[in-house]
């Protein structure tokens, strides 16, 4: 059998052999090239190197893959702000998005498996998308975009959470195997496996499914397993249904269902802004001094402080 050295051998006298044809006769100086070339096949057929197969395409070929970890539905121009800034200044799209090939769909032949970001933008500027066409399979596809997009802030806990929720199900036999297989610990995993079960009730009080923060739910957890408490923590989130809050106020007010409010009986005066909200507490201390104390989010305005700090003034000193 031939040897591979053997086979580059052949193939590079060969191409002397063409290139003094070309060259009239005279010796053509292709070593470099040619040495570049065949370093390269060394390199494939050793299996050091992986041929990336890259194409400029329209984004109406593609489709999202079903499993994708980022809700498309929720992009748009304020999430992908820095992709359409840096796709302009940069006159050009950088890195690619990860697609595979599909079949019998018509006109989409690719599904975009990482790049849900650069597809949007792509689309949204009237520009051609960079893809680099992969052959994987589901997990393995599931794997490269949780790599990709793991260590990113624009992927929300509860994106990611729902995303691993359904990667178990689908690829793995338990939470140890596809910890092992994402190389993290099986605590982490499991903390993100929990925060997918959390109730529609508690999901419906946020204004963005975005803002769930994996400590969010961490935090309500331990009251969720009692009946009583949480019978009463989603009472507090239906109630908040009508006006969705931001993702740290939902978890104050749910908290306030269940943890009693500390003892009043120490306020000696409390202050509100216009709107109702608490703004200056003034506090008795042994030995009879006061201690005043202003809320850092209020909500009210500088006049609102300084009406209550006169009141304050006027009232008790």
């Amino acid at each position: 059998m031939v040897n591979l050295n053997q086979k580059l051998a052949e193939a590079a006298k060969k191409s002397m052999h063409e290139g003094r044809e070309k060259g009239a006769g005279k010796k053509v100086p292709i070593p470099g090239i040619l040495d570049d070339r065949m370093q390269q096949t060394r390199e494939l057929m050793k299996g050091e190197r992986i041929k990336k197969v890259q194409y400029m395409i329209d984004p109406a070929e593609c489709r999202m893959w079903s499993h994708h970890n980022r809700r498309y539905d929720l992009l748009n121009e304020t999430r992908c702000a820095d992709l359409v800034e840096s796709f302009k200044a940069m006159g050009r799209q950088q890195f690619p998005a990860i697609v595979r090939r599909i079949e019998g769909e018509g006109d989409t032949q690719y599904e975009v498996i990482c790049g849900a970001r650069r597809h949007w933008t792509a689309k949204y500027l009237g520009w051609k998308l960079l893809v680099e066409v992969r052959d994987m399979d589901d997990e393995e596809a599931f794997r490269i975009a949780d790599i990709e997009n793991r260590s990113r802030e624009d992927i929300s806990d509860f994106e990611r959470a729902k995303d691993y929720k359904g990667a178990l199900n689908l690829y793995y036999s338990s939470q140890k195997q596809m910890a092992e297989r994402l190389e993290v610990s099986v605590a982490w995993l499991s903390r993100f496996l929990a925060l997918a079960d959390m109730p529609q009730e508690i999901v419906d009080a946020y204004r963005d499914v975005t803002e769930i923060k994996e400590n969010h739910y961490r935090e309500l957890s331990k009251w969720l397993k009692d009946r009583k408490a949480r019978a009463k923590i989603l009472d507090r989130a239906k109630s908040l249904h009508e006006t969705p809050l931001e993702g740290k106020q939902v978890l104050v007010e749910l908290k306030k269902a269940v943890v009693a409010p500390k003892a009043q009986s120490d306020v000696f005066a409390q202050y509100e802004t216009t709107g109702g909200k608490p703004m200056v507490t003034v506090t008795r201390k042994r030995g009879g001094e006061l201690l005043c104390s202003i809320a850092l989010n209020h909500g009210g305005t500088k006049k609102d402080l300084k009406d209550a700090l006169m009141r304050l003034v006027d009232e008790h000193c």
